[in-house]
């Protein structure tokens, strides 16, 4: 079983005032997890050159407009009190979703069985005209729709980041195709997310934990309210917003997740996918706080998808 790893510097020039938990160091963890000798086999690329135009893709080109005229030549421009702009933001932002593209391209084409596409800044909090917690424009929304470009008429995009993916949820709420499920702890930022928010088309699957849920509460939801409605999908291609800040050392959460719970879920995203769509997951990265949290998380999530 093949996997793609992208990566590339051009995601650390994001950069994030002093103190900001959103920080390159984030970045750099992963990395340094990921070239363990265990992850010798991964299928290893750069960043793939990304285009203003994918972010219309999700995104009014107003919207798009506004938010590269945003970025500063110098120093830090706010969109709000937790999202910035630093002059390598708008590259890192292009190239998350040229990465992006590359790996639906790759799984939906073959080449590899899977992908994880290790790029900051996260965007599952990108509502269609808003900017917003720590996100610009919505990756995860612009790699279903290339999907749907490339022939996958149906596509989940399971979001196991610990707040609520409110942004893909707001883009995908009237589609009839693209299901979006997220499990999250509630309440908490951005506070939507409760299970009543279904979308017009009943398409929309909110599954909130409460603080201290731990990994069996976590499994037994994925048992019951997850698995069950991707398989009535029947999807083409199964996208993961693969954020970690769910992991019990997260200092911007409550749930009490380990390493192994993410490892669990994607054993299971992957068994699914198997049966459904030629195994084909591509996974983003979003959330994730804690260096050591996020490092083991990422490590047991990608070891997991190379089938080790």
């Amino acid at each position: 079983m093949s996997t793609l790893l992208i990566s590339d510097p051009v995601f650390l020039g994001h950069a994030m005032p002093a103190g900001h938990p959103e920080r390159p160091d984030r970045l750099r963890a992963v990395e340094e997890a990921l070239a363990e000798p265990r992850f010798a086999d991964l299928v290893r690329e750069g960043a793939a050159t990304g285009r203003i135009g994918l972010a219309e893709l999700v995104h009014p080109a107003g919207y798009v407009e506004d938010i590269a005229g945003f970025s500063p030549q110098a120093g830090f421009a706010y969109l709000d009190g937790d999202t910035s702009m630093s002059p390598g933001s708008l590259p890192a932002v292009l190239a998350a979703m040229g990465s992006a593209e590359r790996a639906v391209t790759a799984v939906m084409g073959g080449e590899v069985n899977n992908a994880f596409v290790a790029a900051r800044p996260p965007g599952h909090h990108a509502e269609r005209e808003t900017a917003m917690g720590f996100c610009l424009f919505n990756t995860i929304a612009v790699a279903a729709r290339i999907a749907q470009k490339q022939g996958a008429e149906r596509v989940v995009i399971v979001d196991w980041d610990v707040h609520h993916g409110n942004g893909t949820q707001d883009i995908f709420w009237a589609d009839r195709d693209v299901m979006f499920i997220s499990s999250h702890e509630m309440p908490l930022y951005p506070g939507t997310g409760a299970a009543s928010e279904r979308g017009e088309n009943d398409m929309i699957v909110n599954v909130p934990l409460r603080a201290g849920d731990d990994g069996a509460v976590f499994r037994e939801a994925y048992r019951n309210a997850v698995f069950p409605r991707i398989r009535a999908h029947r999807p083409d291609l199964i996208l993961i917003s693969a954020g970690f800040d769910a992991h019990r050392r997260d200092p911007l959460a409550n749930l009490r997740l380990e390493a192994t719970d993410f490892a669990w879920a994607t054993a299971e995203l992957m068994a699914l996918a198997g049966s459904l769509c030629g195994g084909r997951i591509v996974s983003l990265l979003e959330g994730g706080y804690d260096l050591e949290g996020l490092s083991t998380s990422v490590a047991a999530h990608v070891e997991t998808l190379m089938g080790a």
